[in-house]
């Protein structure tokens, strides 16, 4: 309602005043549920640990009876079952097993959830469980045109926990990395140099390389959440110390993220592409990722399974990496102005994949990303108009150029090449992105065409570029 025009009409100059002190009145509100917003912000409440970051920084314990029915189903599953499409002697020779577990499986009660609810960590040892469970069901089907009924032994648990955390009901990145890791030394905290896998679909040393290097890179990130968190906390920009420390980190989390850049293509003399792409990664497609005519799963006991996120795990849903974008204000959504123009490819990419992938992420954890997409504080902003911070901030973008440019070589090798020849030798990107038009798309994990995608986000991180390139 406009107050002013319900008012006797006063003089000229009452009006301008009075419409001065509401505009001063809702600028300090503003103001003020900003900086509650930042002062109520902590990391821990987000469950990010200061020396673990997005991984809990304990073991998650097996769960109690009667849970420990799932346990026990996922520590067989590895000697029962094999991809149902699998006809090598050894993977024939588990079909038998195979639908035995997934009658027992079909058998089970529907437990329910609640004794779990008082606990995170139950809850994401329950989401792990079930959810590897649901994939190992699915996969090791024998292949069929049809829709996959997984049975609501698996699928309303799952479901219950999920809603309880915040996190789509299927596998996802956190499922095979964060929440799959235990100490080596029990004693000590999970860290860097203090971690192992627990599981694997293959049982493939492949598989479990694959996983190691997707962990190292995010226990590597921890350092840049602790930058990112310095960078909100500091109580002004306009002091010259201040500013110095800024730079520095900037400097920092260039390092951290060529860093980062080192230990994805480490993966390389320990995972094979081809064990990746014909035994590892099969196991991690969801629902309809093959493309929109691919057989759906239907979850049994629950209403509208059509509306769930069933994708599978994607290394797009780490949450470290989607801080590090936000923090340096990469526009994935190409609602800026920036330099040089999206090409006619990147406007056709699909711009709300990151925001998608958010959903595949622990409530919490995307919570917090939600936190420093809206805070007004701007790192990009004050390096436009502090001459000093111009420079260290376009190398840590130049530096996530160069890790998205690693990554689509890493993507290229891994599963262009695959997908068309399963052949190892060379690999230029550009040339073997552009046979894509020809041969149909190629897609992610989570059903999205690969390389639309890897270059649309590329392409974003260039554009944040302070300096003409």
């Amino acid at each position: 309602m406009d107050v002013i025009n319900i008012l006797p009409s006063p003089p000229h100059f009452f009006r301008l005043f009075f419409r001065l002190a509401m505009s001063l009145l809702h600028s300090t509100i503003n103001t003020n549920r900003r900086r509650a917003l930042l002062e109520r912000r902590s990391q821990t409440d987000h469950d990010i640990h200061p020396d673990s970051g997005f991984f809990p920084s304990r073991q998650l314990e097996r769960l109690p009876n009667p849970f420990d029915i799932w346990e026990n189903a996922l520590a067989e599953a590895n000697s029962k079952l094999a991809l149902g499409d699998d006809d090598r002697e050894e993977a024939v020779a588990k079909r038998p097993l195979g639908e035995d577990w997934r009658s027992a499986v079909r058998e089970w009660p529907v437990l329910a959830t609640e004794p779990l609810h008082d606990s995170i960590r139950l809850l994401q040892r329950a989401h792990m469980v079930l959810s590897w469970l649901v994939h190992f069901y699915a996969h090791s089907l024998p292949p069929s045109a049809d829709d996959i009924l997984v049975p609501k032994s698996l699928t309303i648990p799952l479901v219950a926990v999920s809603r309880c955390l915040g996190i789509a009901p299927v596998l996802t990145f956190a499922d095979t990395v964060l929440w799959n890791c235990e100490p080596i030394d029990s004693n000590m905290p999970l860290s860097a140099n203090n971690f192992r896998i627990v599981n694997c679909f293959s049982g493939t040393e492949d598989e479990r390389n694959f996983y190691i290097s997707s962990a190292r890179a995010e226990f590597r990130g921890v350092e840049m959440l602790r930058i990112i968190d310095d960078f909100h906390n500091l109580p002004t920009y306009e002091d010259l110390t201040m500013i110095s420390k800024l730079s520095r980190d900037l400097n920092k989390l260039a390092a951290i993220i060529d860093d980062i850049s080192e230990v994805i293509k480490s993966v390389r003399p320990t995972c094979d592409p081809h064990v990746f792409y014909f035994d590892v990664r099969p196991w991690f497609e969801g629902s309809g990722s093959k493309g929109p005519t691919a057989p759906k799963w239907i979850y049994e006991g629950i209403e509208d399974t059509d509306k769930l996120d069933l994708s599978g795990p994607s290394a797009g849903q780490s949450s470290v990496m989607h801080a590090v974008d936000l923090f340096l204000d990469i526009d994935h959504k190409l609602r800026e102005k920036r330099s040089p123009a999206p090409t006619e490819r990147n406007k056709s990419a699909d711009h709300g994949f990151m925001e998608r992938m958010r959903r595949y992420m622990p409530g919490k954890h995307r919570e917090y990303l939600n936190f420093l997409a809206a805070t007004p504080k701007s790192v990009r902003n004050l390096a436009q108009n502090i001459p000093m911070l111009r420079d260290p901030y376009d190398n840590a973008v130049l530096a996530l150029k160069r890790l998205r440019d690693d990554h689509m070589k890493i993507a290229c090798l891994y599963i262009v090449s695959m997908s068309r020849s399963g052949a190892r030798s060379g690999c230029p990107v550009s040339a073997m992105m552009a046979k894509l038009e020809a041969s149909g798309p190629v897609r992610g994990t989570g059903g999205n065409e690969l390389s639309v995608l890897l270059k649309a986000g590329r392409d974003a991180t260039r554009r944040a570029v302070l300096k003409k390139m």
